[in-house]
């Protein structure tokens, strides 16, 4: 499995956050206590990097922001909401066609009882 070990690290995070934080924040509050975390756990990060995004090998002018990127290879995309959506899903699996990236995950901390996570593979 790709980037199973980074996966199970990141994961590990998210669901210190949620164990520690619970449900009802706004997106923002989970991205400032990730990045924490994943300092805390020796997990490298960029927060909210500008990826460029291409198309027929030509570089677009339009980037995008994913909430994280982890080990310089996983997209990780946070929410906040009551479930994730098909939106939630197409919006990762877009990052991903546009990066050379093939690993994503996408975290929800709005969801109760627990974390709600899916793992996304190119």
């Amino acid at each position: 499995m790709r980037c199973a070990d980074e996966v199970y690290a990141i994961l590990g995070a998210c669901f210190e956050v949620y164990k520690r934080m619970g449900c009802g924040f706004l997106e923002a509050v989970y991205q400032e206590c990730l990045e924490i975390e994943f300092e805390y756990k020796d997990i490298p990060f960029i927060s909210q990097p500008e990826l460029k995004l291409t198309y027929r090998d030509r570089e677009l002018k339009k980037t995008y922001e994913p909430d994280f990127v982890c080990y310089d290879q996983v997209i990780v995309e946070i929410k906040a909401v009551r479930e994730i959506s098909d939106d939630h899903y197409a919006q990762l699996l877009n990052y991903l066609h546009g990066t050379d990236m093939d690993v994503g995950l996408l975290a929800n901390f709005g969801h109760y009882p627990k974390l709600e996570y899916k793992r996304m593979v190119m």
